[in-house]
């Protein structure tokens, strides 16, 4: 099996990791402190075309794969962990546009989103339709060649940032998952309204808030995929989006340990620095281990998709894996630093409490262990 990056893969990863680490990581704890979306740092994405790395250059993107695009998010999530997060909900937007749109869609949407001109969000998550997506009550009747919208989504990624945003709706409520439609939805749209900002202990600069449809009336046109396909729509759009929770947690793992490496290093105590100590050493050597062990689960399933194989099992393992691994790890990073942890200065607080996350957006753990349940016992 080789391991090796292209020449093309390394010259894209190597200038996104110059890029974020130049741009976006001096500024990470000022953003989180400030919780001021950081809309500079995406205008740098899209200078860059790292908006739509698989996309094809036809619709706007580079033209790469979805390997790139993970070992990219990585380098973004190792600097700044908001712009990670704007970065990969951004690709729940473009992916089910590219897989299940019409080339007019496509041509309207796609290509300003994978240009980086336009902010993209998914709104899957109600009120009383979490872990149980299929049981949303939001709706979509169709009036002649519009869709007239109701309903409530929260949680939202990107929210009031976006401009695009895939919506789920219900088209035949009375058939469950099977009468779910998603229908593509612009900002500005007279009915559409936006809730408010909900204060998390993390991520403060990351837009999240609801979504409200009050006879929000859409073109029919709007409708991605067929009616009453829409719940495939999502499952597929979260599979690539589990991949992209893991390239997070992963790069932020990767910051916690490097963190805990350099002060464990300079940190002195009882006349020598405290990685010489035993103690120390077997918590970063398992860092270390559950960190590459959670890369290469996550790339694999980032080539399977480029190799158009199954990849659900595997996005599930490797969201599951690397959330649980990055919890795991920035908590031993703060207490490797020991009460500077508990301080913003030395940002591996901030780290711990960005972790918690992983393990919950995007299917919890326990749906990951479902999902994967699922498959092993087909």
């Amino acid at each position: 099996m080789n391991f090796d990056l292209t020449d093309e893969q390394k010259t894209i990863v190597e200038a996104a990791r110059e890029i974020c680490e130049a741009e976006f990581a001096p500024k990470a704890d000022e953003i989180d402190k400030t919780g001021i979306f950081p809309k500079e740092n995406l205008e740098i994405l899209s200078k860059y075309d790292l908006c739509g790395i698989p996309i094809p250059e036809e619709y706007g993107g580079l033209g790469a794969d979805f390997l790139t695009w993970a070992l990219v998010g990585e380098e973004i999530a190792k600097t700044c962990s908001t712009t990670s997060a704007i970065f990969g909900a951004n690709m729940l937007c473009i992916y089910p546009i590219y897989m299940f749109g019409t080339e007019e869609q496509k041509q309207k949407f796609l290509v300003p989103l994978a240009k980086g001109e336009k902010l993209g969000a998914f709104a899957l998550t109600e009120p009383s339709a979490g872990s149980d997506a299929a049981s949303g009550i939001a709706t979509a009747v169709k009036e002649g060649d519009e869709y007239v919208l109701n309903g409530s989504k929260m949680f939202i990624t990107n929210a009031d940032a976006a401009d695009i945003y895939v919506v789920t709706f219900k088209t035949q409520p009375a058939r469950g998952a099977r009468g779910m439609s998603a229908i593509i939805v612009e900002k500005g749209t007279p009915g559409f309204i936006f809730g408010k900002q909900e204060d998390k202990m993390c991520f403060h600069a990351l837009p999240n808030c609801g979504l409200t449809f009050q006879d929000c009336r859409v073109p029919a046109s709007n409708l991605l995929g067929q009616e009453n396909r829409g719940f495939r729509v999502a499952m597929e759009t979260l599979d690539v989006g589990r991949i992209g929770m893991a390239v997070g947690a992963v790069g932020l793992a990767k910051s916690a340990l490097k963190k805990s490496i350099k002060y464990a290093k300079e940190r002195i105590q009882f006349g020598q620095p405290i990685s010489s100590f035993q103690a120390i050493q077997h918590k970063l050597a398992d860092m270390a281990t559950e960190i590459e062990a959670a890369e290469l689960l996550t790339l694999k399933a980032a080539w399977l998709r480029d190799q158009n194989k199954p990849f659900s099992d595997i996005a599930a393992m490797a969201k599951l894996y690397s959330s649980e691994v990055c919890a795991r790890v920035t908590t031993q990073a703060v207490q490797i630093h020991g009460g500077y942890g508990l301080v913003r200065e030395y940002s591996v607080e901030r780290y711990m409490r960005e972790s918690k996350l992983f393990e919950i957006v995007e299917g919890t753990s326990e749906i990951q262990r479902s999902v994967i349940a699922g498959h092993v016992l087909k």
